[in-house]
């Protein structure tokens, strides 16, 4: 199970058992598919997005309209990781946002500052009709009072770990993994 001060938590079959469940609970919430948006945030939950919005269309037929979301502007530590930060573009779909469900998806929710940027950058795009936020993981630890409505699975960490979502895209394979920080990465 450890490697490398890693502990393996999801391979890729529990991750798309996860997705699947998380899927139909999108789909069940929002009563259907219709007036349905996901939007990853950039990096890994655009990955997690397009899982979800394939689950979507291959259990439903329905086409999900799908974007993503660059929060790097709107972080409140922004003046903390250096005087150039690189910032990539957000995707909204064509359908915009106004009266649409949202569903805010990422990779891990922890303190709840990504999630609470990107209800910032949604509202200077529009007003949603409803928005649900959707993490693989949470990993708990809160500083701000946002919870998620779905949830892949709850795996509560130590402030010493890390939790690292994999994805193929830029990491070769599909998992969870906890990483142990080491004094200095803290």
């Amino acid at each position: 199970m450890a490697e490398d001060n890693r502990i393996h938590v999801m391979d890729e079959a529990d991750v798309h058992r996860a997705i699947a469940r998380m899927a139909r609970e999108i789909v069940e919430r929002n009563g259907g598919t219709e007036a349905l948006t996901l939007l990853g945030i950039h990096r890994r939950g655009t990955d997690i997005a397009l899982l979800l919005r394939d689950e979507i269309e291959r259990a439903s037929g329905d086409r999900v309209a799908y974007g993503s979301i660059d929060i790097t502007l709107y972080r409140d530590d922004l003046m903390t990781i250096g005087p150039a930060p690189v910032v990539g573009a957000s995707d909204l779909p064509q359908s915009g946002i106004d009266d649409r469900n949202i569903v805010i998806v990422d990779d891990v929710l922890y303190r709840g500052r990504t999630a609470r940027a990107a209800l910032d950058e949604l509202t200077d795009w529009g007003r949603p009709g409803r928005i649900f936020l959707c993490v693989l993981v949470d990993r708990g630890g809160r500083e701000l009072p946002i919870q998620p409505d779905i949830v892949g699975r709850e795996v509560p960490v130590m402030e010493n770990q890390r939790v690292d979502v994999l994805v193929p895209a830029l990491d070769g394979r599909l998992g969870v993994e906890i990483a142990f920080l080491d004094a200095e990465s803290q």
